[in-house]
C-alpha cells in the first residue's frame, strides 16, 4: 500500500476505550496508519485488539507513556498527525492505596507525552485527552457544563498543572483535572473530552458493571459500597468512540467537550438489573443477590453533566441503556474467562469487594 493519508498515535489502544477505539480506526480508515503505544497493564488484554493486529494499516508498541525515549523513537519515525491520548490510571479504589502511581502516570504521562509531541519535527495537527466528568466533582443538584467552576479554576491556576485542587473527590480524579490544565499549557493544537463513565464489551472486571457480572458468574453476590444512595451516568462505549471521531474533524482547538449520555442509573438499580438478567430469579430473590459493604472513604453520589455543547456539532448518543446493557451482559455470558489469564502487570490489590467505577 502506498503513503497513507493520516498517522494517528493512540496511547493507552489496548485498554478498554483505547482497544474500541483503535479497532474503529484501523476498521474504519484503511487509508490511515495507526500506531498503539500501551504497556500492557493488568487491565489491558492483546486479545481485544486480535480483530486488527494483523491489518497493514496497524501498528504495536509496547511502552510507557513515561518514557520519553520511546516517545521521541516514535515521534521521529513517523509523522504523527493525530494524537488520542487515553493512557492513564482510572481505577478509583487504587487512587487511595497507591496515590504516586497515579500521579506518575496521569499527570507525569501527559506532561512527557506533550514535550516529545511538541519537540517532534512534525508536530501533530490535533492533540485529543480524553478525561472524566470526574474532575468536576460530585453534585446532587448542580448540573455541569464546560464553564462550571472548576474549568474556571483550571484554567487561571495551570501554571501549577498536577498541584491544585479540584472539588474532585478520589486523587485519581484530581490528578485527571491536573492534566486537563496541563494539556493546555502547551502550545500544541489540544481538543480535552470529559466523559460519563463508559461501558460495553471487554471492560476490565475492576469496573462496577463487569465487576458485578463476574461476581453473578462465579454465583457470588454484588457487593454495594454503603447505605447512601448513590447513581452514575453511563454511556455506551460506541457512543463515546463517535463522540471522539467527531471532535477530530469538528471540535475547536483549546476547547472542552462533556461527553454524557443523560442515562442516570442508582447502583442499586444496576445491582437488581444485572441479577434478573443473570440469574433469572423473580423479583422476590434479587435483594438476596446483593450484600453492601463499607463505603469508601470518600464518596461520590453522582456526577451530572450536559453535553449541549457536543451536541450542537451533531453527536448524539445511539445506544439505548436497555440495548447497551442488553449487548453488554451478553458478551461476558459469551467470553467468561477473557479476563481469567491476566497479563504479567499485576492489578491494584483487592478493594475488599468493592466495585470501583
Amino acid at each position: 500500500m502506498g503513503a497513507f493519508e493520516r498517522t494517528v498515535l493512540v496511547t493507552g489502544g489496548s485498554g478498554f476505550i483505547g482497544s474500541h477505539l483503535v479497532c474503529s480506526l484501523v476498521c474504519g480508515h484503511p487509508d490511515w496508519r495507526i500506531i498503539n503505544l500501551d504497556s500492557l497493564d493488568y487491565c489491558c488484554s492483546p486479545r481485544s485488539l486480535r480483530s486488527v493486529e494483523d491489518r497493514s494499516n496497524y501498528t504495536f508498541f509496547q511502552g510507557d507513556v513515561c518514557d520519553s525515549s520511546t516517545l521521541d523513537h516514535i515521534f521521529s519515525t513517523h509523522n504523527i498527525d493525530v494524537v488520542f491520548h487515553l493512557a492513564a490510571r482510572t481505577h478509583v479504589e487504587s487512587s487511595f492505596q497507591n496515590p504516586s502511581s497515579f500521579q506518575w502516570v496521569n499527570v507525569e504521562g501527559t506532561r512527557t507525552l506533550l514535550r516529545a509531541a511538541q519537540r517532534a519535527r512534525h508536530r501533530p495537527q490535533r492533540f485529543l485527552y480524553i478525561s472524566t466528568d470526574e474532575v468536576y466533582g460530585a453534585s446532587t443538584n448542580w448540573v455541569f457544563d464546560e464553564c462550571s467552576e472548576a474549568q474556571e479554576r483550571l484554567q487561571t491556576s495551570a501554571t501549577n498543572a498536577g498541584e491544585r485542587r479540584f472539588q474532585a473527590c478520589s486523587r485519581g480524579s484530581g490528578l485527571k483535572a491536573g492534566s486537563d490544565g496541563l494539556c493546555l499549557c502547551f502550545q500544541l493544537p489540544v481538543i480535552i473530552t470529559r466523559s460519563n463513565n463508559v461501558y460495553g464489551p471487554r471492560q476490565h472486571t475492576e469496573k462496577v458493571i463487569p465487576r458485578f457480572l463476574r461476581l453473578l458468574q462465579q454465583n457470588n453476590k454484588c457487593t454495594i459500597q454503603g447505605t447512601v444512595p448513590k447513581s452514575r451516568h453511563f454511556l455506551f462505549v460506541s457512543d463515546a468512540i463517535d463522540a471522539f471521531l467527531l471532535l477530530l474533524e469538528k471540535g475547536d482547538v483549546g476547547e472542552v467537550y462533556n461527553v454524557g449520555s443523560g442515562c442516570e442509573v442508582p447502583i442499586l438499580q444496576l445491582a437488581q438489573e444485572l441479577v434478573k438478567m443473570v440469574k433469572n430469579v423473580p423479583d422476590s430473590e434479587v435483594d438476596e443477590w446483593l450484600q453492601f459493604v463499607p463505603d469508601r472513604p470518600q464518596v461520590e453520589l453522582r456526577y451530572p453533566i450536559t453535553s449541549e455543547k457536543l451536541q450542537r456539532l451533531g453527536w448524539g448518543a445511539q445506544v439505548s441503556w436497555a440495548e447497551g446493557i442488553r449487548q453488554t451482559v451478553r458478551w461476558y455470558q459469551d467470553n467468561p474467562d477473557f479476563w481469567t489469564e491476566e497479563p504479567t502487570n499485576a492489578p491494584p490489590p483487592d478493594s475488599g469487594g468493592r466495585p470501583a467505577d
